[in-house]
């Protein structure tokens, strides 16, 4: 009974052993099957552009009016009108302030009178000159009377000379008794209200207002020296005419467009710069004297530059690289050498050839040497950044 008893237990012992047996067989054989392939991440390219560029250099400026008069009296006295509005437009010969006439009107009277009295004298200086000459003929007088005589009427003939000088002196006085404006523009303040006398001679005439052109508008900017060997150089007095952009303070880009037309003659040593100035049309007023200027100077010379994406270049410590498709899918590393950016896109100055897809979206999700499933696009310009609203 008990042999019995063993054999049935050593029978269920191999039985169980032999299940264990085939469940660890089962379970090594899961743990060697090999998992499934992760697929090949997903990354839009494009192809590099080429494009003509100009090299170019921004700096900042000011504007500056082509003309600007501090307008003085040319007579002295007593203010008796000031005949614009201040900060108007105002047009060459309008009036902007009148003065008392009435002295320098009894001046030109006088003057007048001056001068009749020297005709008169002239006239009778004449007519005894010619009874003069009757005389001498007939010895009734003599030769030194009559160049006495002759002498006199040219005493006279200067006389009337300086009379009229004086006259036309009196004229302009009183004609300079109403300062008008000397150039068109827009007027300053009054700096001289009726009823104030104000003085013409030394030591220094009154200043009534200023005046300063509109149109056309100056801006003035100083380049550095290496600016101007690069677009100027020895060829200065030619360089004008090129092409300078412009733009506001509260403008994105250089929407205006203006013409080189002076260079100072000389560089400042201590600062490494030389005076610039380009000239534009200012018809719409946007532009006043004194603001802000950004100023772009554009070169001469022209060339073909391969372009991509900002958002296509990595950075490897202290170099610049993107990744070029190549024709297996697989992603090269490419070191490449940066220019500025040109109406949204880079330029690249060596490392990439037009027309070679680099990877412009994904670019963190993939390493050189990776498989990757790409997807075509076109290489645009990316979009400038909306200006941040004010918080309320």
């Amino acid at each position: 009974m008990s042999s019995t008893f063993s054999r049935a237990r050593s029978v269920s012992l191999r039985a169980r052993t032999s299940g264990f047996a085939a469940a660890a067989t089962f379970v090594l054989a899961g743990c060697h099957k090999d998992a499934p392939p992760m697929p090949p991440p997903q990354v839009t390219v494009a192809p590099a552009i080429q494009r003509v560029v100009a090299d170019w250099d921004e700096f900042s400026g000011h504007f500056e009016a082509v003309n600007a008069v501090e307008v003085r009296p040319r007579v002295g006295g007593f203010v008796q009108r000031v005949g614009f509005v201040e900060g108007a437009t105002v047009h060459q010969g309008d009036v902007l302030f009148a003065i008392d006439p009435r002295p320098y009107e009894a001046e030109a009277a006088r003057a007048e009178a001056v001068l009749a009295q020297a005709r008169t004298r002239n006239q009778l200086a004449g007519m005894e000159v010619e009874r003069a000459q009757k005389l001498v003929s007939s010895q009734a007088i003599s030769r030194e009377e009559l160049d006495a005589r002759t002498s006199g009427r040219a005493e006279g003939d200067a006389a009337i000379r300086a009379a009229e000088a004086a006259l036309r002196v009196a004229r302009l006085n009183l004609e300079w008794t109403v300062v008008r404006a000397p150039i068109s523009g827009r007027v300053g303040r009054a700096e001289i209200t009726p009823g104030n006398v104000v003085q013409a001679g030394p030591p220094s005439p009154t200043l009534l207002t200023t005046i300063v052109s509109l149109d056309p508008i100056y801006v003035y900017f100083d380049a550095d020296e290496q600016a101007y060997l690069k677009y100027i150089g020895n060829q200065a007095a030619g360089s004008n005419g090129r092409a300078v952009l412009i733009g506001l303070a509260n403008e994105s880009g250089f929407p205006h467009e203006g013409r080189l037309n002076f260079v100072d003659n000389r560089v400042d040593g201590g600062a490494g710069t030389i005076r610039v100035r380009a000239v534009l049309s200012n018809v719409n007023r946007a532009f006043t004297p004194g603001m802000f200027a950004r100023v772009r100077l554009l070169g001469s010379d022209r060339r073909t530059a391969t372009m991509v994406q900002d958002q296509a270049i990595g950075t490897d410590q202290d170099r610049k690289f993107v990744l070029v498709l190549k024709n297996d899918n697989t992603v090269e590393y490419r070191p490449i050498t940066l220019g500025r950016v040109i109406d949204g896109l880079r330029v690249v100055d060596s490392g990439l050839q037009p027309g070679e897809r680099v990877v412009i979206n994904g670019l963190m999700r993939v390493r050189p040497g990776m498989k990757v499933a790409a997807t075509n696009a076109a290489m645009v310009a990316e979009a400038p950044a909306a200006p941040a609203r004010a918080a309320r």
